[in-house]
């Protein structure tokens, strides 16, 4: 019991309590029930990897948004994280193809450039196969390190680096906005 909430609590968000509750679970579960869920793990352990050119979790390689006829893949938008990719497909609006850095920088959690994955993005930039990079990560002291470093990084290139705007959001109180978040809302204006 001991061994499975020390592995539980190696999952992101889960401390000693909740893996204790999540192994009382799984103990009060049918051998069944426990089956399907360590099934379920390897399964995806299994089937699911990295795609070769940018690095999403794919049972395909390359993935779906890599080699879709419909794209634009000369437009490549830099998250970091793969779950980031689910919210900018919902608004419909993006046509291009993806890069997934898996982090961003953060020099006192040890996390450099070497860390993240843009060996394959500079490549694919340096073969000439992207006109427009669109830095989406996140506004946070580590995402803006990392939008500051990749623009630096490719400031040589003959490739276009834009930012993603931030700011504001939509249905908010500007009075309950933070003096960071209005000062990129204004730094972000457009002409209307």
């Amino acid at each position: 019991m001991a061994r499975l909430i020390e592995e539980l609590k190696k999952l992101p968000g889960v401390g000693g309590k909740s893996a204790q509750r999540f192994a009382f679970y799984i103990l009060r579960s049918s051998d069944e029930d426990a089956e399907l869920l360590a099934d379920a793990i390897r399964e995806v352990k299994a089937s699911l990897r990295l795609c070769s050119v940018c690095n999403n979790i794919t049972d395909v390689d390359p993935c779906t948004y890599c080699t879709s006829a419909t794209r634009n893949l000369r437009m490549v938008c830099v998250v970091e994280e793969p779950t980031n990719i689910a919210a900018i497909e919902k608004t419909r609006h993006y046509n291009g193809v993806y890069h997934v850095l898996h982090g961003a920088l953060s020099p006192l959690h040890g996390i450099g450039p070497e860390q993240l994955r843009i060996g394959n993005l500079v490549k694919r930039v340096e073969s000439g196969g992207v006109d427009e990079l669109i830095v989406a990560t996140n506004p946070t002291v580590e995402g803006e390190a990392t939008a500051t470093y990749l623009s630096r990084l490719f400031k040589s290139a003959t490739v276009k680096v834009t930012r993603i705007a931030t700011g504001v959001p939509v249905g908010s109180d500007i009075e309950y906005a933070d003096e960071v978040t209005m000062q990129k809302a204004m730094e972000g204006r457009r002409d209307m």
